[in-house]
C-alpha cells in the first residue's frame, strides 16, 4: 500500500502534462515502487514522461536523494586516509579503476571502489578482478571499510541493499527504451556514489565511439549534470570527459585487461591508459591534499615507475583472496586462451578512425563479456588491440592479437576487427585524450 492520501497516477500524469514534481511526491514514488507497491506499468509510464519531457535539476536531485535513501549507506567517516570513488562511464579497454586504486593508496590516499560487471560493449572491473585466481569481490561493509583502513584501497561489487530502487529503476528503463536520458543516467550515477561517503568523487565520463555518449558534448552536460547533483548534497566532485573514440589500453577481455594493469603498476608500459589514471591520480591529490598540479602527477609516475603502487595491488590481491603472484608473473596464474591468432592488415595507411564499440563486442562475441545478465564470462578470451588513431600502420603489420577457444571464432573476429578499422593515405591528428574538467575551479 501506497501512503495515505498519495495516488502515483497524479505523479505520472503531472509529469506527463509538463509539471515539475516536488521532492516529496518524487520520494513517495520512488520508494513505493523500491518497496513493491507501484506496479511496473505505472513506473514504466512515469520513466516514458520524465524522458520525453526531461526533468529540472530538482527533480533530478529529488529522485536521486529517494534512490539513496531507498537503502543503506556506507560511511567511512571513521577511515583515518582521504577517502576518494573513481567512476567510469564505460568504454573498451578501460582498466584505469585496476591502476588507479593501488596508485592512490600507495600515494596515502584512501579507495573504496564498488564496481559492476560488464554488459554489452563494456568491460566490468569486477569481471576482470575476478579472472585472479580465488579473488573475492563480495565483500560486506565491514569488510570493506576494514580493507580499505588496513590496505588502502577496496574494490567490490555493489551489496543488493545499497540503492536498490536504482537496479529496480535501472532494468525497467532497459525494458522501456528510456535508458538514454541524461537526467535519469545522473540520478543512476550518483546514487550509487553518494550513497557511499567519501571525501571525493572523481567521474571519467567517456564520449566517443566506444562510449554510451557519443559527443563530447553529451557527455559534458552529462558530466554537469552529476557535478551538480554532487554539489547539492555538499560532496567534492570533479569529472573529467574524456576520448573513448578508440580503445583507451590495448587489452579488451578480462584476465588480458589484469596483465596490462600489472604492467602498469609496475612501470613497464606507457601510452593513454597511464596517462589518464595518472590526471586521476593528480586530480585526488589536488583536491585532497592540497599539493601542486605538477608535484601531484611527478609522485604518480614515481610511484608507477618504482614498485610501490604494484605491490599495493598485490597486498590488496591478497586482501581479497587472490594469489599476490599475479602481479610478479601474470601469466603464470591468469587463465590462458588455447588459441592466439594475429591479426594482420592487408594493406598500409594511417589510421583515422576505428569502431571501438565493435571492438568490444568482438570481445563479448568470444565470451569475454555478455549480451545480457546472467551470461557467464570466460576470462581467458578477448583481444589485444595495438595502433591508435594516428599511427601509420605498414603493410602486414599486426594490429591485433585475438585470443580465443576456437580457431574459426579466432579467424572470425580477426575479419571483424580488420573491417572496423578505417585508413587514409595521409597524416592524421590524434584525438585529445580530456576533452575538459567540470566541478571544483573548472
Amino acid at each position: 500500500m501506497t501512503a495515505a492520501g498519495f495516488d502515483p497516477r497524479d505523479v505520472v500524469a503531472a509529469k506527463r502534462d509538463g509539471r515539475e514534481l516536488g521532492g516529496s511526491e518524487l520520494r513517495a514514488f520512488i520508494l513505493g515502487y523500491a518497496k513493491g507497491e507501484i506496479p511496473d506499468y505505472l513506473a514504466a509510464a512515469f520513466l516514458m514522461a520524465a524522458y520525453l519531457r526531461g526533468l529540472s535539476d530538482a527533480e533530478t536531485a529529488g529522485i536521486t536523494a529517494a534512490m539513496i535513501d531507498s537503502g543503506v549507506t556506507i560511511d567511512l567517516g571513521a577511515i583515518t586516509r582521504p577517502t576518494v570513488d573513481k567512476h567510469s562511464t564505460g568504454g573498451v579497454s578501460d582498466g584505469v579503476t585496476l591502476v588507479f586504486a593501488p596508485l592512490a593508496a600507495a600515494l596515502g590516499l584512501a579507495v573504496a571502489k564498488l564496481s559492476g560487471r560488464g554488459l554489452g560493449h563494456t568491460g566490468g572491473t569486477l569481471d576482470k578482478l575476478e579472472s585472479i585466481p580465488g579473488l573475492r569481490t563480495d565483500l560486506s561493509p565491514a569488510e570493506l571499510e576494514r580493507q580499505i583502513e588496513t590496505v588502502g584501497c577496496a574494490v567490490a561489487g555493489q551489496t543488493k541493499d545499497l540503492v536498490p530502487a536504482d537496479g529496480a529503476l535501472y532494468a525497467l528503463r532497459d525494458a522501456t527504451a528510456t535508458v538514454a536520458s541524461i537526467p535519469l543516467i545522473a540520478a543512476s550515477v550518483m546514487s550509487k556514489k553518494l550513497a557511499v561517503g567519501t571525501d571525493l568523487i572523481l567521474l571519467d565520463v567517456k564520449a566517443g565511439s566506444g562510449a554510451f555518449m557519443k559527443t563530447p558534448e553529451a557527455a559534458a552536460e552529462l558530466a554537469r549534470a552529476c557535478v551538480a547533483l554532487a554539489a547539492a548534497r555538499g560532496r567534492a566532485c570533479r569529472a573529467a570527459v574524456t576520448d573513448m573514440s578508440q580503445p583507451l589500453g590495448s587489452a579488451i577481455g578480462n584476465a588480458l585487461d589484469v596483465a596490462e594493469a600489472v604492467r602498469l603498476l609496475r612501470g613497464d608500459e606507457r601510452g593513454r591508459l597511464r596517462e589518464l589514471t595518472v590526471a586521476f591520480a593528480r586530480e585526488a591529490l589536488v583536491r585532497l591534499r592540497g599539493e601542486d598540479p605538477t608535484t601531484a602527477a611527478a609522485a604518480a609516475e614515481r610511484a608507477l615507475d618504482d614498485g610501490t603502487a604494484s605491490e599495493r595491488f598485490a597486498r590488496m590481491i591478497e586482501a581479497q583472496g587472490g594469489d599476490p603472484r599475479v602481479v610478479e608473473d601474470p601469466w603464470a596464474i591468469l587463465p590462458i586462451a588455447p588459441v592466439r591468432h594475429e591479426v594482420r592488415l592487408a594493406a598500409g595507411g594511417t589510421l583515422t578512425s576505428v569502431e571501438a564499440e565493435e571492438l568490444g563486442r568482438i570481445a563479448a562475441s568470444l565470451g569475454a563479456g555478455r549480451m545480457k545478465k546472467g551470461d557467464l564470462i570466460d576470462p581467458a578470451v578477448g583481444m589485444e588491440f595495438f595502433p591508435k588513431i594516428g599511427d601509420r600502420l605498414d603493410e602486414g603489420k599486426t594490429v591485433a592479437v585475438v585470443h580465443a577457444r576456437e580457431e574459426s571464432a579466432a579467424a572470425e573476429a580477426g575479419e571483424r576487427v580488420l573491417a572496423s578499422l578505417q585508413l587514409v593515405a595521409g597524416p592524421v591528428p590524434a584525438p585529445p585524450l580530456v576533452h575538459g574538467w567540470h566541478g571544483g575551479n573548472a
